[in-house]
């Protein structure tokens, strides 16, 4: 348990700009707060960090275990998607040039991808070198589900840069009990058009509709148009006097061989619009909440250790976000935002409690609307201050006690505080 303590806060801890720094002892890291006593532990150097790092990542493969038996079980649907990162320095071996999603162009990274519930929950991470094409993390990922996981039945989702002609025939397609969803690009799209396949005339009474294509045998495709991402590219092509078929405005494509007795043609669009909910883990991961950058370890399995801890985080605050919902911005009730939706080709709504919350920011019950980092700072004043009696030295904690907000937190996340 110590190691597993240290590690949660290596990185947070380790600042490589300078060895020598990390050298001091974790004391006047956790000066300001009880989370050195709390955890029993004590002085922490430099040298017990990265061996906590070093622990951690040994045991990489069964913590992707136990999270798939909790969250995954067969004919599940998992999502799938990949990023990159870019990596300080030039030693790091799996640190490499290549497509930068981070706009920073001339620089070494890594690529590094997630495996998800349909909830958007995370359950595996792996790290590649930065070179990796999208689509050449496909095998290792079905290997992953069935293999190591023993998942017999599974549905993965993922975006059409990854789950390619080429990919779904070679990795996808000879696998039993692997079924898949993905989009097509757009010059596949324009020749289902011209060979007459897609018509205006699907539309007529819905914004969805299911057709089939000698060029993909046994497959199901699900055509959406989008009437406002229609109207928004159709104002673009008149601004940049871009010639584009009138017929693509606002058209997508979904391509999945799931049977339609095991989603229909709403539940297969549902699951590949899902995506957008590992697209917000890579957000909290790189830019808003957990920042995995800046990335200055040599070692990969150091930065393996790195990237994992950084999941591990953000599988914490998924789950801390998924209770305290009633006190965020965060929708707290999606099934009645789902029955707002007039199809699920259209924009998501919110419901009309998550609504009145954001435009009252109190909520029902008359507490503040919280951010997720605001909660969290929030939270941070509760307190537990060491009282000296002048006259005998004799000293006692004396705890703050929780506002409102705070022990409201507390009832939604389950636990007693304890100091």
């Amino acid at each position: 348990m110590r190691d597993l303590a240290v590690a949660l806060i290596a990185v947070r801890v380790i600042d490589p700009e300078s060895k020598l720094a990390t050298a001091r002892s974790l004391a006047p890291e956790t000066a300001a707060s009880t989370l050195g006593k709390m955890l029993g532990l004590g002085a922490v150097d430099q040298h017990e960090l990265y061996a906590a790092m070093d622990w951690l990542v040994e045991r990489h493969s069964g913590i992707e275990q136990r999270l798939a038996k909790r969250h995954l079980d067969t004919r599940t649907l998992v999502l799938y998607d990949l990023t990159s990162s870019y990596v300080e320095g030039s030693h790091c071996p799996l640190a490499r040039r290549g497509h930068s999603r981070d706009g920073k162009k001339g620089t070494l990274q890594i690529v590094f991808g997630l495996l998800c519930t349909g909830a958007g929950c995370p359950v595996a991470v792996e790290l590649v070198e930065g070179s990796t094409a999208d689509p050449n993390t496909v095998a290792a990922q079905v290997e992953k589900l069935q293999g190591r996981f023993g998942l017999e039945r599974v549905v993965l989702v993922g975006d059409r840069g990854m789950l390619t002609k080429a990919r779904i025939r070679e990795d996808l397609a000879p696998v039993d009990g692997l079924r898949w969803i993905t989009t097509l690009r757009a010059p596949t799209i324009r020749k289902l058009v011209e060979a007459g396949k897609v018509t205006p005339s699907l539309f007529d009474e819905r914004d969805l509709a299911e057709i089939t294509s000698d060029e993909f045998p046994g497959e199901r495709l699900i055509v959406c148009r989008n009437p406002l991402l229609a109207a928004q590219r159709g104002r673009k092509r008149e601004e940049l006097l871009v010639a584009t078929e009138t017929a693509l405005d606002g058209l997508y494509i979904v391509r999945s061989n799931v049977e339609a007795e095991q989603m229909d043609d709403v539940e297969t669009v549902r699951a590949y619009k899902n995506l957008a909910k590992v697209e917000r883990a890579f957000r909290s991961l790189k830019t808003v909440d957990l920042k995995v950058r800046p990335l200055y370890h040599r070692r990969a399995d150091r930065v393996r250790a790195h990237v994992l801890l950084c999941m591990l985080a953000y599988y914490v605050e998924w789950h801390m976000r998924d209770k305290l919902a009633p006190l965020l911005f965060d929708d707290h009730d999606p099934q009645a935002a789902e029955r707002r939706r007039r199809s699920i080709v259209a924009p998501a709504q919110r419901s009309r409690a998550a609504a009145a919350k954001a435009r009252r920011k109190r909520t029902a019950d008359d507490l503040p609307v919280h951010s997720f980092r605001s909660l969290l700072r929030d939270l941070a004043t509760l307190s537990v201050n060491t009282m000296q009696v002048a006259d005998t030295g004799a000293s006692f904690p004396l705890q703050t006690k929780p506002t409102p907000v705070q022990q409201r937190c507390f009832e939604l996340l389950g636990v007693t505080p304890r100091m």
